[in-house]
């Protein structure tokens, strides 16, 4: 029986699971399963997880997308140049390669919601998530800048500095932060989000709950809203052609 699964620190809220689950069953796939591996900390990854039996593939997500790359044995050019890894496949002779298929996931979900109003982004938070999100955005040709609730180096603003000024001007805006998802649903980035409009056009990970604090503020004020749902589902079908290639 051929094992994948996914890497990650209180992951009871993904869907992951129950998405493979779901193909397998569809897809008469018999000789598969997929679990989660929720580990306290990264060096797990190496005493538990790279000596289970019959591992074919991994998925990877927070807070484990960047510190797992030095554990890995080669990376694929795509998840070196972004510097964070969502998808692990491991070779015929045991080696565990990184890729990251976020970036794919997100430019799909993300392409057909675009207008012309939305040239320039701002990305909330800075983890490995916002790395993938920062290279698409650049392979798209949209501008970006990168907040943090810290001014630290590539940040441009911090979210005690977000004015609606800031806010008026980028008309895409990204939540990468882990913010508001279950069970912590009533949290959100703090933004001023009254200065939000029907022009601009929110992005959230997140996909569970399917809408967030993020995204509902930005509903209330005509914004469009984008849940991570169909990002999840695009990256998790190109992280099975790489698992079985």
């Amino acid at each position: 029986m051929n094992k994948f699964g996914l890497i990650g620190k209180n992951i009871n809220y993904s869907f992951s699971r129950s998405y493979f689950k779901n193909k397998f069953e569809k897809e008469n796939i018999t000789n598969a399963t997929y679990v989660n591996f929720d580990i306290d900390t990264i060096e797990a990854f190496s005493n538990q997880i790279k000596k289970t039996s019959h591992l074919k593939g991994l998925n990877v997500t927070i807070p484990y997308k960047e510190s797992i790359i030095p554990f890995l044995d080669k990376l694929s050019k795509k998840a070196k140049a972004i510097g964070a890894v969502n998808t692990i496949r491991i070779t015929k002779k045991g080696k565990f390669v990184g890729h990251n298929t976020d970036c794919y996931g997100f430019s799909k979900s993300l392409k057909p919601q675009l207008l012309p109003g939305h040239q320039k982004a701002l990305i909330l938070g800075t983890g490995g998530a916002s790395k993938a999100v920062a290279y698409s955005l650049q392979e798209l040709g949209i501008t970006y800048a990168f907040v943090s609730r810290n001014l630290n180096v590539g940040v441009t603003y911090s979210y005690d500095s977000l004015s609606p000024s800031i806010i008026e001007k980028h008309g895409l805006i990204i939540n990468c932060t882990p913010l508001g998802t279950h069970p912590n649903v009533k949290a959100s980035p703090n933004i001023p989000y009254h200065a939000l409009t029907k022009k601009h056009l929110l992005f959230d990970l997140i996909y569970n709950p399917a809408e967030t604090v993020f995204l509902s503020e930005g509903k209330k004020r005509g914004a469009r809203t984008i849940n991570g749902l169909k990002m999840l589902e695009f990256q998790a079908e190109k992280a099975w052609k790489i698992w079985n290639c």
